[in-house]
């Protein structure tokens, strides 16, 4: 059976039975230091993995935005997680996906929307419309960044996004800027933020439960997977909820303040 053939067999994407390994390199001169993402059902693993990522990046103090290495996270379903090795350098500016699955033939297309490889089982987890890499590839671009896309030593793709330091921007560039309002009993000033009603009764959740994961979130609302991993990226970019060190998702003292005022 061909490589093709045996994939196109496989139904069942709802667990990654493998152990995703992230190396954390402070210093080229040392050993990386080693964090492990341990088997787990594919949407809690790829949040996991990407949160992760995400938290050492932030240590080393990258600027890489938490969306786009969520998109090429996601990306591994096509290589099944199979062997994933994240390396994270140059002061968490740069990022290095690799993996040992089939690969990705077409390179070229692979950073273009509109192509994909992606497959009806796997779509439960990810768009699976050919739109990650090329929102990546996008914003680097915009930011003076780049992503390449190469061949693995002997199987899989490595995919390594990278922002130059010197002009790496916050995780909010490109937002617009809401409005500024008085906080009570003094001259600080905090941005309130437009809000949709899904937006605000999800803020309210977490004023109401505390730390919450995307499948807390699902559970307590009955939003989808993708509706509840979109809104939450989009609170978190807005700075109203931040990654806490058991992975989850709690209000910031931003957001505390904007529910109190959305409650008023």
């Amino acid at each position: 059976m061909d490589r093709e053939s045996e994939r196109n067999e496989i139904s069942d994407y709802s667990y990654v039975p493998s152990v995703a390994r992230v190396a954390v390199y402070d210093d080229m001169r040392m050993a990386p230091r080693i964090f492990e993402v341990e088997p787990a059902p594919t949407a809690d693993y790829i949040e996991h993995l990407a949160d992760v990522i995400d938290e050492q990046k932030r240590r080393l103090g990258g600027k890489i935005p938490y969306s786009a290495i969520r998109e090429v996270t996601e990306n591994f379903i096509h290589a099944r997680f199979t062997e994933v090795v994240v390396s994270i350098f140059d002061g968490g500016n740069t990022i290095r996906f690799c993996d040992q699955g089939p690969g990705i033939r077409n390179k070229e297309k692979a950073t273009q929307p509109g192509f994909t490889s992606a497959i009806e089982p796997m779509k439960h987890y990810i768009r699976g419309v050919g739109s990650g890499l090329p929102l990546v590839k996008e914003y680097l671009e915009l930011t003076h960044g780049t992503i390449t896309i190469e061949d693995n030593i002997d199987v899989g793709a490595v995919v390594t996004i990278s922002l130059n330091s010197g002009n790496a921007p916050s995780d909010l560039a490109g937002a617009p800027a809401p409005p500024v309002v008085p906080l009570p009993g003094g001259p600080r000033t905090v941005p309130l933020p437009p809000l949709s009603e899904r937006e605000k009764l999800v803020l309210q959740v977490f004023a109401e439960e505390g730390a919450l994961g995307v499948t807390d979130l699902m559970n307590l609302t009955g939003l989808a997977s993708s509706s509840a991993f979109a809104l939450m990226k989009k609170l978190q970019e807005a700075g109203l909820i931040e990654t806490t060190m058991n992975k989850k998702r709690i209000l910031t003292d931003y957001g505390e303040e904007i529910c109190r005022r959305l409650n008023m």
